[in-house]
């Protein structure tokens, strides 16, 4: 007995959100657009492109064809009046189809397992990056709500949603949070790392080519998540030594009474501080350590110490919080 043709909206439906998808990711590459994570510039963001695209090709060979022979069984099988497909109702082994689909899955998980292992040491974010002849700048980072704050212990200044960094030249980020955990990211030079409270996190990143390049909060941390972005400027030393006389001789002093301001939730625009309070990355570090019991922290010994000894150059500035 003959059945109802299969409904034409069945078949158009899945066409056309698989065109759709399509297009939403070719379209931005055709239209001018950036994928920022697969145009990296520095070491790090190229070492992690190289790993996404391993690891999508060798899945890749696995989804492809699976992906392709559904859509020709259902074809092939399909119920239809004429199908004139071998009956085997007893069918329920092979030996050779058996050894295809577990031998190519479990050799490609072979594969995925020893290339992750060996980027995911190479990219361990703590591990220094090594330049022929500078040595690493290093920025501490604290994550507020809703707004960013770096400081320059070595060069003894501050900024709010703006990060500015020499091109060719390792950067070493010390990481924290006065508020609830987020993630810090700049895509274009490497992937995220958390933010958190009572803790100091180490990443390295290197931007290999002046320019400006997009940072932002990667994690949910309330009203105002979304304006937590931030430009970051690299340009070469001179210039960026250049920056730095300009914003001591041109902003204000962030005093601690400035900090506390500044760290109340509220969103915040770009602001420059010619100095800060000593000792203020640690503060925030150890903002929840109770009864003298130590905070975890990565860089409890020698890191945080050093960078105690390179504020106490830095004058405690009178109170002033007409920057923010």
């Amino acid at each position: 007995m003959n059945k109802k043709p299969r409904s034409l909206i069945r078949i158009i439906i899945p066409v056309v959100l698989t065109l759709v998808t399509i297009a939403l990711i070719v379209w931005p590459m055709m239209a001018g657009g950036q994928y920022v994570v697969l145009d990296p510039k520095g070491p790090i963001g190229a070492s992690q492109k190289d790993l996404i695209i391993i690891s999508t090709i060798l899945c890749a060979i696995v989804i492809v064809p699976v992906l392709i022979l559904s859509a020709v069984i259902v074809w092939r099988y399909r119920d239809k009046p004429d199908n004139k497909t071998a009956y085997e109702p007893n069918w329920a082994h092979s030996t050779k189809a058996e050894v295809v689909w577990w031998t190519i899955p479990i050799v490609i998980i072979g594969l995925l397992a020893i290339v992750t292992v060996r980027y995911t040491y190479d990219l361990e974010p703590s591990k220094p990056l090594v330049h022929e002849e500078k040595a690493p700048i290093t920025i501490q980072v604290s994550s507020l709500d809703w707004k960013w704050l770096f400081l320059y212990p070595e060069q003894g200044i501050a900024t709010v949603n703006t990060l500015n960094i020499p091109a060719d030249r390792p950067v070493k980020f010390e990481l924290t949070a006065d508020s609830p955990m987020n993630s810090f990211w700049i895509p274009q030079l490497g992937g995220q790392i958390y933010t958190m409270s009572g803790m100091a996190m180490t990443l390295y990143l290197q931007a290999d080519h002046e320019g400006k390049y997009w940072g932002s909060g990667a994690n949910f941390t309330g009203e105002h998540f979304g304006q937590m972005r931030f430009d970051v400027n690299a340009t070469s030393d001179e210039e960026f030594d250049t920056w730095v006389k300009e914003v001591k001789q041109q902003s204000q002093p962030m005093t601690q009474e400035t900090y506390d301001a500044l760290a109340k939730p509220g969103t915040s625009n770009v602001a420059y501080f010619s100095e800060f309070p000593e000792g203020l990355f640690q503060k925030i570090v150890t903002k929840y350590v109770v009864d003298g019991k130590s905070a975890h922290s990565k860089h409890e010994g020698s890191s945080l110490n050093e960078s105690a000894a390179g504020d106490k150059s830095l004058s405690v500035p009178k109170v002033n919080t007409s920057t923010n």
